[in-house]
């Protein structure tokens, strides 16, 4: 999947984590692809994916930041924005 907001390797990383804790396949998700209604994930997935992140990128996602991701784009426009915008290229 190509966006503009996150490097490469960011991308695979984040595409990675969806992948495993949502038990999709690649081509499932879209960057409109809303994570609970359109890749089945629930609170408890969402969970575990905010973890593996943190995990991941070194960094603690605040609550009331992932309140307001609902799409995989969203997702990947939070990351950039806590990356300090560095790979945000819009």
């Amino acid at each position: 999947m190509n966006n503009n907001i996150l490097s490469e390797k960011d991308t695979k990383a984040v595409l990675d984590i969806l992948i495993e804790q949502l038990g999709v396949r690649e081509e499932q998700i879209t960057q409109d692809g809303r994570l609970m209604d359109d890749l089945g994930g629930d609170s408890l997935t969402l969970v575990e994916i905010t973890l593996a992140l943190e995990e991941r990128f070194d960094l603690s996602i605040p609550e009331e930041q992932l309140e307001r991701v609902a799409t995989v784009r969203d997702l990947f426009e939070l990351l950039a924005e806590m990356l300090g915008g560095e790979k945000l290229t819009r």
